[in-house]
């Protein structure tokens, strides 16, 4: 049974991941800064097959890769708005982390290692769905960062280092770390609450969307392939008939919360807008999706309904980050020796 390091398993995504690993009996190695609080982990740890350690992949020591046999890098700052906060942060966590893991990896003989990447550094496409061989077009730090973390794991990689790139399209669904800054979930938010969605950026432009679940799903199945299958590969991660435009999600969410309008927002269109293709996935792994957007928004509006999740400032990526860069500002502002009191 293989033993998994899984970076940012206290995320949106590698929660979710973390879940699923344990479910299918792997032993898990979790590296997260829990930026969000290690309690969300809590029901999960105990077990002899799940180590949770708080460090930084930018700082971590070789020790820590022994006995791993893959690694599943989920760390980073994500989404645009949050990578914008500070350039020069957004860089040394999204490039240097990944690209000095990858190459301590090596080192220390860590077989395979699974990045996780996203559509969005497809940035301005066309209409026509976009296939791992198209070329990248980012409009964001957020993907610029993304595409240069790439570019560094395919540079070392080699026959006893495999590299995997999954480019995950938006995500959506609960989690235990939920977000409330992603297309449908905020979409689904906002209809509950105030039974009205704002259709930013005239509502046209694309976006691939994919169930969090799915993309755990696709993390393991990368895995468990055979090597010469998947060694080297880029796979796009979701399902061609979740390419959807922005008005038609919005619609979607009127359907499952009623009396809701939706409203479009004058403003400046947005430029970020890719149709994605997800075939190669499909056939070369077998990998097909298994919830719908639909689902999602009903899972979402029902967890909202019982109390399971809440619009806290932590889901809320860029408002959290602010929130915390300013709290360390004010912490040094009103310490004395290293204390507050």
């Amino acid at each position: 049974m293989k033993t998994v390091l899984l970076t940012g398993g206290g995320g949106y995504i590698g929660s979710v991941l973390l879940e699923n690993l344990l479910e299918s009996g792997f032993k898990v190695r979790v590296i997260d800064r829990f930026f969000f609080g290690r309690k969300l982990l809590a029901d999960l740890e105990g077990g002899d097959r799940l180590v949770v350690i708080k460090d930084d992949t930018r700082y971590l020591e070789p020790s820590v890769l022994k006995g791993i046999d893959v690694i599943m890098d989920l760390a980073g700052i994500s989404n645009d708005p949050a990578c914008d906060l500070d350039p020069k942060i957004t860089e040394d966590i999204n490039l240097n982390g990944p690209r000095r893991l990858a190459a301590m990896a090596k080192d220390t003989g860590v077989p395979h290692y699974i990045y996780s990447s996203s559509c969005s550094v497809y940035g301005q496409g066309s209409d026509d769905p976009l296939n791992e061989e198209a070329p990248t077009a980012p409009v964001s730090l957020y993907a610029r960062s993304k595409i240069e973390a790439e570019e560094a794991l395919f540079r070392i990689a080699d026959n006893s280092f495999a590299v995997n790139l999954l480019r995950n399209a938006t995500a959506y669904g609960v989690s235990k770390r939920m977000r409330f800054d992603l297309v449908i979930n905020l979409m689904t938010l906002h209809a509950y609450k105030n039974r009205r969605i704002y259709v930013t950026g005239g509502g046209k432009q694309w976006r691939p969307l994919v169930h969090v679940q799915d993309i755990a799903r696709a993390f393991v199945s990368v895995m468990q392939a055979p090597r010469q299958k998947v060694a080297g590969q880029v796979f796009n991660v979701g399902a061609n008939e979740q390419n959807y435009q922005v008005y038609r999600i919005a619609q979607m969410i009127r359907d499952v919360v009623p009396h809701t309008d939706v409203e479009v927002v004058p403003d400046d269109p947005d430029r970020r807008s890719y149709c994605v293709d997800f075939s190669k996935i499909k056939h070369t792994l077998d990998f097909t999706v298994q919830k719908s957007p639909y689902e999602g928004i009903v899972e979402i509006k029902q967890a909202l309904e019982r109390g399971k999740i809440d619009d806290t400032i932590s889901t809320k990526t860029v408002h959290y980050y602010r929130y915390l860069l300013e709290a360390e500002k004010l912490l040094k502002e009103v310490s004395y020796n290293g204390r507050i009191f």
